[in-house]
């Protein structure tokens, strides 16, 4: 699959909405006019009106004719993260995305216990990728979130990344917590984590997905790679899912991804009741496009 089907997936399914917070930002604007001329979602667009108007018109969005879009006036980022977060715990809208204003906003907003969109499950970053010269899309996480996940949260980490790909049709997706080496060494957390997920999902504590690991990455991608190396199994070479040790790990491959291999990618945050596009001022409108494909293919019916 590439992230374009996954546009097209995202407008044969039942229409979604998507509630912005602070929508005045070009970017988002122009993302929101893609999704818009695709017949991806509706929108909510929570922020200063005056400037939310004027942006829609400079994109050539048919304001006093588009049925599928709604401004509603905020006077601040607060109150735009609020609303915006209000309308999906409500369910006038099924995602939330995240505008011209910080994510410590928006993620407040979120984690209000009151009106929010908390489950206490962890929350966590999940990035599809399509990379140029490979058959499939590439699941990575975490990379934006969860600095140095304990076990637990790594197992939760595996439950949101895959219940986003089951969405995407991925029925069983292959998950490899990504390690240096590919065997078990007291020395390194990280292939101990591996090993007990591993173990986990045998055991039937991680479902609907099959984990194997630790694998370096090499190994997790490249099935040349693993028969060279005598990595066996059922992951080994077809990782739909990447499992990350911790941040830093995360953020050097999802941007290796971006600037070396050109990828291109669509990214949501998982584990609330809703997908939440969190994306970065530097993304283009084309990976916000992707996000919220992201996002509508994996809300809740």
């Amino acid at each position: 699959m590439k992230l374009s089907t996954l546009v097209e997936k995202a407008t044969q399914a039942k229409q979604k909405t998507v509630a912005v917070a602070a929508a005045e930002d070009r970017e988002v604007i122009e993302a929101v006019a893609m999704a818009l001329e695709a017949n991806l979602a509706a929108f909510q667009l929570y922020g200063n009106e005056k400037e939310i108007h004027a942006l829609l018109i400079e994109r050539g969005v048919d304001i006093d004719n588009e049925e599928d879009l709604t401004i509603i006036p905020a006077s601040t980022g607060k109150e735009a993260a609020q609303l915006a977060v209000q309308a999906v715990n409500d369910k006038r809208a099924d995602a939330v995305m995240k505008g011209m204003i910080p994510t410590s906003v928006i993620l407040k907003a979120v984690l209000n216990k009151e009106w929010g969109l908390r489950t206490g499950s962890v929350l966590s970053h999940v990035a599809a990728f399509e990379i140029p010269d490979y058959d499939r899309l590439i699941f990575v996480t975490d990379a934006a979130m969860n600095i140095k996940p304990t076990l637990e949260e790594k197992a939760q980490i595996i439950r949101n990344s895959v219940q986003v790909a089951r969405a995407l049709g991925l029925e069983k997706p292959k998950v490899a917590p990504i390690t240096a080496v590919e065997v078990v060494n007291p020395n390194m957390e990280a292939t101990l984590d591996a090993a007990a997920l591993a173990q986990m999902s045998n055991r039937g504590q991680i479902t609907d997905c099959i984990v194997d690991g630790p694998l370096a990455l090499d190994n997790a991608i490249s099935p040349k790679a693993a028969e060279h190396k005598g990595v066996g199994g059922e992951v080994a070479g077809q990782a739909d899912i990447l499992l990350v040790p911790a941040i830093e790990t995360g953020n050097v491959l999802y941007k290796s991804l971006m600037y070396f291999a050109k990828a291109k990618v669509g990214a949501v945050i998982a584990g609330a009741k809703a997908p939440i596009v969190l994306t970065s001022r530097a993304d283009s409108a084309e990976s916000k496009l992707y996000s919220l494909a992201l996002a509508v293919c994996s809300a809740k019916n």
